[in-house]
């Protein structure tokens, strides 16, 4: 005979928030192979891990009892599961050199126009002159101007102008890359992660901590929809870089420590289909 888990009131009001926000969810672990039992097991793992690192009593050395009673997994699985560590976020090399070269691009005056444009760059220029070079050396030593140009003109990050200048292009502003490595994977852990952070936090906290918000319209024409999605496009984006420009310009003077700062937007659209009558539910 199942067992049937009984689920607290106050956790029983979030079966419906939580069956939208996962739905999105398990239709990408459903396209991309994952199935239920392998999300079951990191479920589990993951269980174990907020409890054990996340809900320590101070003073007081968390034991098996207590992960057991906290996520309703069996001690013995608690004590083969325990001892993980804290999930690490690794930032790949590739994301972590290319957004930052590209932040610089777009935030540094040396190298915008004065509308906040990324200029389009020489190879090379003497002295101190903006250039490819100058910014790419500017960010990373590592690794050669040369290879950096020759990698995002094989992405499409960048592409040469008629005047042979390197031009950044609108896909460096979009991360792509299909690997267990890839920028767009990296960035869908972390910026969700990090959204959906700042709502818990203002739901447990005392009192919102982070702003979270969203401006709606339901019943609109495909049209009006599509219009709307493109020049909110248009504010993000303005909105990114001036806060990239601020950020970056402040962090000049910044003794550093060990705090991350994140600001984030997102646009979405779609159809809405009709509800179903209830007799037929």
């Amino acid at each position: 005979m199942s067992e049937i888990a009984e689920t607290p009131r106050e956790g029983a009001s979030l079966h419906a928030p939580l069956a939208r926000l996962l739905r999105p969810l398990v239709r990408l672990l459903v396209a991309r192979g994952i199935t239920f039992p392998a999300l079951t097991d990191l479920l589990r793992e993951l269980y174990v891990n907020v409890a054990e690192y996340d809900f320590a009593l101070a003073g007081k050395e968390q034991t098996d009892s207590r992960v057991s009673l906290l996520t309703g997994i069996h001690r013995k699985e608690v004590r083969r599961l325990r001892g993980a560590g804290a999930p690490v976020s690794v930032v790949p090399a590739v994301v972590s050199r290319t957004s930052r070269i590209i932040a610089r691009w777009i935030a540094d005056p040396a190298f915008t126009d004065p509308q906040g444009h990324p200029l389009p760059l020489p190879r090379t220029a003497e002295g101190n002159a903006p250039s490819f070079e100058t910014l790419v050396s500017g960010v990373t030593r590592d690794l050669r101007p040369r290879a950096v140009l020759d990698e995002w003109l094989d992405r499409g990050l960048a592409f040469m102008d008629t005047q042979d200048r390197i031009v950044l292009a609108e896909a460096a502003y979009v991360p792509r890359g299909d690997g267990a490595e890839g920028p767009q994977l990296y960035y869908f852990g972390r910026n969700l992660h990090d959204h959906i952070a700042a709502a818990v936090a203002n739901i447990v906290g005392d009192k919102p901590r982070f702003l979270e918000r969203a401006v709606h319209y339901d019943g609109l024409s495909k049209e009006l929809a599509a219009k709307l999605e493109a020049r909110a496009r248009e504010i993000a984006m303005e909105a990114l870089q001036q806060a990239n420009r601020e950020a970056h310009a402040a962090c000049q003077e910044d003794p550093g420590g060990d705090h991350r700062w994140n600001f984030g937007l997102y646009v979405y659209a779609e159809a809405v289909p009709p509800a179903r009558p209830a007799d037929e539910r």
